[in-house]
């Protein structure tokens, strides 16, 4: 990445040996499908967990967290490189400010990219919101939009939703396996209707749902490992995904010119310009000298013509 520092992966010493070798072992499956680098783009609404997520996965403090902070001010790329795999991972502030999707945030996002991606691709997005947000509404549905209209309705094929503070007891006498199942399928289909995914097209944009607990609080196994209430390891079970995502065949989103500047205004409607023109013709042109036609023959000549 021109002008962006590479530094080594150093934080990946600082997980437990367990999770170090799950970790080598999905770098290693890259390498051996000719993947050497990797660009993750994490976005969402604020205070959501998003640059605490990419703190645990890197294993190091990367990008600023504070309590009286919820969100990255600026978009923050974070590289790392270990035995020659590069991982580039982007923090973003959230998207929303006031109630709104702030647009001003989604260029900012978009220009920062368009310094450091040109002509590169985005190979995975991690869309970031809470576990234990027990609703969803019409503003995380234009937050979805927003995210489709300015990287296409393709980086859907290349997403996983993540959920954070994933050590909670759920509501409702449900168990944790039907509450994780619940609020992974009510915020799956706000991403299908933001996205205008239709019914036809849902089995072609499968997108895995991950759960993340970055607080001191998580639990440990016997292994150290930071699990998840379900007993599962989450750091390698994110990268796993992760891993599965980058190899999954569809092809990453390339970030260029057009994609910087968003569809032409003027090439709006250009697909419809025949359909009018030959309503025109046919609707309005063709009975207006029908009607001439009809008229003229009518027409009675006078006496001395």
């Amino acid at each position: 990445m021109a002008g962006q520092l590479v530094k080594e992966w150093a934080g990946i010493q600082q997980f437990p040996a367990a999770t170090q070798e799950k970790l080598v072992d999905l770098l290693a499956k890259l390498k051996n499908q000719n993947v050497d680098k990797l660009t993750i783009l994490v976005m969402g609404k604020g205070g959501v967990g998003k640059s605490s997520t990419i703190n645990s996965i890197i294993g190091e403090p990367v990008v600023t967290v504070s309590a009286f902070q919820s969100e990255t001010p600026r978009p923050v790329m974070v590289s790392r490189s270990r035995a020659g795999f590069t991982m580039n991972i982007i923090d973003t502030p959230g998207l929303v400010e006031g109630g709104y999707v702030n647009d001003q945030v989604l260029d900012s996002i978009k220009s920062f990219l368009g310094r450091f991606l040109m002509m590169k691709t985005i190979d995975v997005l991690l869309y970031v919101d809470r576990l234990d947000a027990y609703r969803v509404d019409d503003l995380d549905k234009q937050v979805v939009k927003a995210i489709t209209d300015s990287f296409g309705k393709e980086i859907w094929h290349k997403a996983m939703v993540v959920l954070t503070h994933a050590q909670l007891s759920p509501p409702d006498a449900l168990t944790y396996e039907e509450f994780f199942s619940k609020r992974s399928e009510s915020l799956l289909k706000c991403v299908r209707q933001g996205a205008r995914i239709s019914k036809k097209d849902v089995q072609n944009f499968a997108i895995p749902v991950a759960l993340v607990e970055n607080s001191g609080r998580c639990n440990k196994n016997e292994h150290d490992e930071k699990i998840l209430p379900t007993g599962t390891p989450w750091i390698p079970n994110v990268v796993h995904a992760i891993t599965n995502i980058a190899l999954n065949g569809k092809g990453g989103i390339l970030f260029d010119k057009k994609l910087i500047e968003g569809p032409n205004a003027n090439d709006r409607g250009k697909l419809f310009i025949p359909l009018i023109l030959a309503f025109q013709y046919f609707f309005v042109i063709r009975p207006i000298q029908k009607q001439i036609r009809y008229d003229v023959a009518r027409e009675t000549k006078p006496s001395w013509a």
